[in-house]
């Protein structure tokens, strides 16, 4: 196998050694964002109650002027009534008295409703407010731990960029250039071994003279079907 190549091989292990942290990364980040879904929903849900217990309260100030607008009005009607006449103005003043009745004895059952809703909901919102620091604590936990296991991962990170730079000043820069090129597509495939005359990229068999190619290693060597370089592991080679 030429340096060139052996390099490719070499470079190719460093690459997907980097991209074996994208799975661990990602779960870190998953872990961070489950316990902050949990702080999102039951701060949602905590504003929810908020807003019903202040719609609630502005109903019962409502309710509240109502009955102080109804108990001017029957206070009106009994004064009206020492003056009645006859008995059409009798009946209209009865009619209305009764009306302003309903409508009071409405806005106060209503108040009571309100009120009743809001106490509930209120001992929901201390409960949820409670819930809320500890899953806070919680969070900030998970955070702290979570951004010790990213420092550990960008450091094995670093290490691994160094070899590769490294590696790369090796290589002829056209090599490294297709190398590039064919990963863009490849990805970590971009550089397999043949194994019983298959190319372990798309697991095709290659034909005799592309075979002989890869054994002798002399240059860079691809899979007629799918492109990738190909190269034999020294214990294939060996044998």
């Amino acid at each position: 196998m030429n340096k060139h190549l052996e390099g490719l091989v070499e470079l190719s292990t460093i690459d997907k050694s980097v991209d074996a942290f994208t799975p661990q990364i990602e779960a870190v980040q998953k872990k961070i964002a489950k316990e902050q879904r949990k702080v999102d929903e039951v701060s949602e849900r905590a504003e929810s109650l908020k807003s019903l217990i202040e719609d609630n309260q502005s109903k019962i100030k409502s309710y509240e002027e109502q009955i102080a607008t109804l108990d001017e009005q029957l206070k009106s009607i009994q004064k009206k009534n020492k003056a009645v006449t006859n008995e059409k103005e009798m009946k209209a003043l009865s009619m209305e008295e009764e009306l302003a009745k309903e409508k009071l004895t409405f806005a106060n059952e209503e108040i009571e409703r309100l009120g009743k809703i809001n106490e509930t909901k209120g001992e929901e919102a201390a409960e949820l407010e409670a819930t809320l620091s500890e899953l806070s604590t919680t969070v900030a936990s998970v955070n702290k731990e979570a951004q010790k296991e990213l420092a550990e991962i960008e450091k094995q990170k670093e290490g691994l960029y160094q070899k590769r730079v490294e590696k790369i000043s090796g290589i002829d820069q056209k090599i490294l250039a297709f190398y590039e090129k064919v990963r863009n597509w490849a990805g970590n495939t971009a550089v397999v071994p043949v194994k019983k005359q298959a190319c372990y990229g798309c697991y095709m068999k290659i034909n005799d003279k592309a075979y002989t190619e890869v054994i002798r290693g002399e240059e860079i060597a691809t899979c007629p079907h799918c492109g990738r370089i190909l190269y034999l592991e020294k214990e294939t080679a060996e044998a």
